[in-house]
């Protein structure tokens, strides 16, 4: 996720009447309690900011939440679901425009959320959940899609490595540079750019994204327009650069394309080998220094990244074969580099378990490095059906489920309040709320879907927003306040319910010991 700079929980103040003609900081805003409160025994706060002061109002999202509020039976799910969905379209679309050099080019700056910054992977996740209520190219929410893609195509062709961006000229915010002290190679400028960790899922986002856009709209003259041939095509290149092996054939050393380092108190913010982290062998994969999380990779081939990076690229290779003006074989090429990656996972992601069954490593070298975890950010292990790379009843997948949401993963941890996957992003027993969000997507069994519901909703200390972690028994010990990305996720869980099995939004998820007689 986009930087550790979470805070444990500061004390709250409950709030009656706040003016919203001022428009608070969402940041306080989102510490504080605000009436009315759910009735059930959660009691959540409720955290959407008044009409004047949202950042983007949708009426296909108004229409939902109304919709909703006579299917969910549960007051304290309602309210959660209430808080999250609109969440990310309530407080972080900073600016909307358009391009300086074509007014007809849409653009839209995406911060993610406490962060005063632009995330490429965030940005796509956080607008994602919106294809719910997407229908075709003139919806209100169709502009925020096509103004952030066109927003990451920018940033894909200035600086296809870096990841967090800040407001473009055309913004007029004056945001101030990142006061961090980086060497990356290549360089980058310091008044675009806000980090440069380089995340494969920073394309695999862009790609998803687009396909999102496209597969609810069919509007293909979009692609056409602006910048996203070129975004792609830089992707490609990169991608490309990103294979190469650390020696070449006569055992010489080949440069890598991509080097970081950072004056950090932490490992995980910055790479090892003077920059250059780890060797790697030619695998097909693409390497990934960083993870989604933003640490450090141990191994630069990231299995659940490159999953995604395939299932997107063969999905819109699909819309580039369509485009008129797309260059000849463009599309074969990025079908070419899914097959790559897809052969690469076979061959070198597949490994055994401490069991001695067969499941996906989280990351490999291509030696025969591999290691065995799950982390709760997205692209993850869990997370592979949701991407569309497996069936979620493949046997391969299903051994991989039951590692990760088990002990013999290392980050994974049970408690009093939440069970579920954590991160090294913040330390061991902090499960993020996410990873519950994840096993809910990604299960059939209805009960297994109930008890991660229940507990997510059982964990936000009563403020009724998405936490980026929690502690496992003490939900009042919680990680980032603001965190559109989850509150996105959970609102897309409810939406994708109310679809396919809503009987689950008829159930009670109340404390144990607790009656509400108005249900």
């Amino acid at each position: 996720m986009a930087g550790l700079l979470g805070r444990w929980l500061l004390p709250l103040v409950l709030l009656i009447g706040v003016s919203t003609a001022e428009c608070p900081s969402y940041s306080r805003y989102s510490q504080e309690y605000h009436e009315p409160f759910s009735t059930g025994g959660h009691k959540l706060s409720y955290m959407r900011p008044s009409p004047e002061c949202r950042t983007f109002n949708s009426s296909g999202v108004e229409k939902a939440i109304t919709k909703l509020k006579d299917v969910i039976a549960d007051p304290d799910l309602f309210r959660l679901f209430e808080n999250t969905f609109p969440n990310t379209l309530d407080t972080a679309i900073k600016w909307r425009g358009t391009a300086s050099n074509n007014s007809d080019e849409e653009l839209c700056f995406v911060i993610t959320g406490d962060i005063d910054a632009m995330w490429v992977r965030d940005s796509a996740n956080q607008i994602a959940p919106y294809k719910a209520v997407l229908k075709q190219k003139t919806d209100d929410i169709a502009s925020v899609f096509r103004g952030t893609l066109n927003m990451q195509a920018r940033y894909l062709i200035q600086f296809p490595y870096c990841n967090a961006f800040l407001p473009p000229e055309e913004a007029g915010i004056n945001a101030g540079t990142n006061g961090a002290r980086y060497k990356v190679t290549p360089p980058y400028d310091v008044n675009v750019v806000f980090t440069c960790n380089f995340e494969l899922d920073d394309w695999g986002g862009f790609l998803q994204l687009s396909h999102d856009y496209y597969n609810r709209t069919q509007d293909l003259d979009f692609f056409s327009k602006f910048q996203w041939i070129p975004a792609v095509q830089s992707i490609l290149n990169a991608a490309k650069d990103m294979q190469r092996p650390t020696y070449g054939p006569d055992g010489e050393w080949i440069p890598p394309a991509y080097t970081f380092q950072s004056y950090t108190m932490s490992a995980a913010g910055t790479q090892g080998n003077n920059g250059f982290n780890s060797p790697v062998n030619y695998t097909g994969l693409v390497r990934s220094p960083f993870r989604p999380s933003d640490d450090s990779a141990i191994y630069d081939f990231g299995i659940a990244a490159n999953m995604m990076m395939a299932r997107y690229l063969d999905s819109t290779a699909s819309i580039m074969a369509k485009l008129p003006n797309a260059p000849k074989g463009l599309a074969g090429e990025m079908r070419d580099l899914a097959n790559d990656i897809r052969g690469g996972i076979e061959q070198w992601g597949i490994v055994r378990s401490p069991t001695g069954q067969k499941i996906y490593a989280y990351e490999v070298d291509g030696y025969g490095g591999r290691n065995l975890m799950d982390d709760a950010n997205i692209p993850s292990l869990l997370s592979a059906p949701f991407l569309g790379y497996v069936d979620r009843n493949d046997p391969l997948y299903l051994r991989t489920r039951d590692f990760v949401l088990s002990k013999m993963n290392p980050w994974y941890c049970k408690g009093s309040v939440i069970s579920g996957v954590g991160s090294p992003h913040i330390r061991p027993c902090a499960v993020w709320p996410m990873s519950l969000i994840m096993q809910a997507f990604t299960t059939d069994d209805y009960w297994e879907i109930f008890a991660a519901i229940r507990e997510v909703v059982g964990s936000t200390s009563g403020l009724g927003l998405i936490h980026e972690s929690v502690d496992s028994n003490d939900e009042t010990q919680w990680t980032r306040q603001w965190f559109t990305w989850a509150n996105g996720l959970f609102g897309q869980l409810i939406m994708e319910l109310w679809e396919e099995k809503p009987d689950i939004l008829t159930e009670g998820f109340q404390p144990f010991r607790y009656e509400n007689k108005s249900m």
